[in-house]
């Protein structure tokens, strides 16, 4: 361990601050750095812990790569020259996984081991929390994290600097390199000497690559210069893209537009024409070139060009929450992507089994896509799980009723006996039998189901909300229109933010009836955090039990009785302090701020 040393006043303050987040209190922003703080929220909705750190052994690093080949020599210079001084110089490929730590003395050496900061072992932030090598990762840039910075107590000691490496040619980001050191002995030199570091290696790096490479990036820039639009290049190390491919694309459809690119050149026909049809449902025309350097296939050149969108996808969200078809809010691509499957499948006039969790949305997406298809025809839903058989009659009736739509909700829950019954309503059929789609969870017995779905041939699946957390706004904003239709009652940042943090086990439908009950008590103005119920107060990531739920809302009251003292809702409920704290810490308890 290193020499005591007495801590100065912005040490002491910024150790306070950071026991206050990490008991969910109010903190002063102006205390720690904007992307320090930003780097806390994320290790707390990936729910690290703060007390220990206990990595799981990943696998023994590969160093016969051309990172580490390129970088060993910089780093065995760089540690010549350092002369014994007990900073550790560690690279890292781009997950944040340790490729080579080199020796720093036996007291760093053997702390750094505690810690896990060691070969095969990932110091990714949502693994460990804000730390040099996995903040500056998820934020691309240079990262100094200097003791009570670090997310983990383990690592409060120290001082790290690290720099993410990109490769000369695609910019791609292909590790890391991380400067670590006592915090006692951080110079503010440290972050200068890995950035020089990083700049060195990156050189190396260009120095070392192939011809192939270099062909293949002399293509791509020609490319750009001769073709407007989206132009991505790619072979197996490397990917390139144009700012309006950044722009114009969001992530889940950059990786489709990459797979399918990667799999064309790959094939015996790289040089095709195809069309790809994005999650949004937009269709894309992608014209690949392969790219040869000596002979040898060095990868390829794709030119895309955006097709028009199809009916009921909005790439302009306009002023309102955007939506796929009115009264379908989210612009999230898993969320847009179920969406369109089930538009396609309804247009085709296939049967439809469609699954999810209870509360996203699955009967809201047919209803709303039958609207906008066939507003005049006919729409009904049965719920199968209603007591009774009397549902039974109802699909009956209405299967021998004809044209429209018939949902049958919950065909998961019904009984052998009821299963067989509907099994042979839907091989009857009618005449001209309506549209059926059935909806169930998408953990069900598929065996006791296969004869029921073989008469629905296409499968689509919603996501949970959890899923798609950024559609929180645009439903919030949706909800309260519906709820107070004079727009007189809106959401504040604060409330907004804990409303986008929320597990919502219950998904959408949860978040309906809890904006609904604010309602009840509210109905102009603004929802502030003390408007939220117990279950919105919590940023915890796992279902918790009915027994654990009771608690954290005892918790939830007992802190809001009592100002937001700790000691005194502890003192309350009849448990310690280290006690309340854990508790909060594990549940996500966001307290409520003390007023003076």
């Amino acid at each position: 361990m290193p020499p005591e040393h007495p801590p100065d006043t912005g040490d002491m303050r910024l150790a306070k601050t950071r026991e206050r987040f990490l008991t969910a209190e109010q903190v002063d922003p102006h205390h720690v750095r904007d992307s320090i703080l930003a780097s806390w929220w994320r290790s707390r909705r990936w729910n690290v812990a703060a007390d220990r750190i206990d990595l799981a052994y990943r696998h023994a690093p590969d160093l016969d790569t051309p990172l580490t080949r390129s970088a060993l020599p910089v780093l065995r210079h760089l540690r010549h020259h350092l002369d014994g001084q007990p900073i550790s110089i560690i690279l890292t490929d781009p997950t944040g996984l340790v490729l080579v730590r080199l020796d720093a003395g036996r007291d760093l050496d053997t702390h750094l081991d505690r810690v896990n900061l060691a070969p095969g072992f990932s110091y990714a932030e949502e693994f460990v929390g804000t730390n040099g090598i996995g903040t500056a990762l998820e934020g691309g840039r240079p990262m100094h994290v200097f003791g009570h910075e670090h997310y983990a107590e383990h690592l409060e000691d120290l001082a790290c600097a690290g720099v993410p490496i990109h490769h000369p040619i695609s910019g791609k980001t292909v590790g890391a390199v991380d400067l670590t050191c006592w915090r006692k002995d951080a110079d503010p030199l440290l972050l200068t000497l890995a950035k020089t570091t990083a700049g060195q290696i990156q050189q190396a790096l260009l120095s070392d690559s192939g011809i192939q490479e270099l062909t293949l990036l002399q293509e791509y820039l020609r490319t750009c210069r001769r073709t407007a639009g989206i132009v991505f290049a790619l072979n197996n190390d490397v990917v390139m893209m144009n700012d309006i491919a950044r722009h114009a694309l969001d992530p889940a459809e950059q990786a489709v537009l990459l797979t399918q690119a990667a799999e064309t050149l790959a094939g015996r026909n790289p040089a095709a024409s195809l069309l790809v049809e994005l999650p949004s449902g937009v269709k894309a025309r992608m014209f690949c070139r392969p790219v040869r350097g000596e002979g040898l296939l060095s990868g390829g050149v794709v030119h895309v060009k955006l097709g028009e969108q199809p009916a009921g996808v909005r790439l302009d969200p306009g002023p309102g929450p955007r939506m796929f078809l009115p009264g379908l809010v989210g612009s999230g691509g898993l969320w847009l992507s179920g969406c369109h499957q089930v538009k396609s499948v309804y247009d085709t006039g296939t049967w439809l089994a469609l699954e999810g969790e209870p509360g996203v949305g699955k009967l809201a997406a047919v209803r709303a896509i039958h609207q906008y298809e066939r507003p005049a025809a006919h729409f009904a839903v049965v719920d199968a799980a209603a007591p009774g058989r009397g549902w039974l009659a109802d699909v009956r009736r209405e299967l021998a009723g004809g044209a429209g739509v018939l949902v049958i909700r919950h065909v998961d829950k019904i009984s052998a006996a009821a299963l067989e019954k509907l099994t042979k309503l839907l091989e009857q059929g009618g005449a001209a039998p309506p549209w059926v789609a059935v909806t169930l969870s998408p953990r069900h017995d598929g065996g006791e189901l296969a004869g029921l779905l073989r008469f629905f041939p296409s499968t689509v699946e919603l996501p949970p909300l959890r899923y798609h957390l950024e559609d929180v706004p645009a439903l919030v904003s949706f909800f309260l229109s519906k709820l107070v239709t004079d727009g007189r009652l809106g959401c504040s940042p604060e409330a907004m933010q804990m409303l986008s943090r929320a597990s919502w086990p219950g998904n959408v439908e949860q978040l309906w009836q809890v904006l609904r009950n604010i309602v009840q008590h509210r109905r102009g103005g603004t929802i502030q955090p003390g408007d939220l119920p117990a279950e919105c107060r919590t940023v915890s990531r796992r279902l918790l039990s009915p027994l654990e739920a009771m608690e954290r809302d005892a918790i939830v009251r007992s802190l809001q009785d009592w100002d937001g003292s700790k000691v005194k809702a502890a003192a309350a409920l009849g448990m310690s302090r280290a006690t309340i704290y854990r508790k909060i810490h594990e549940y996500g308890i966001v307290a409520p701020p003390r007023h003076a």
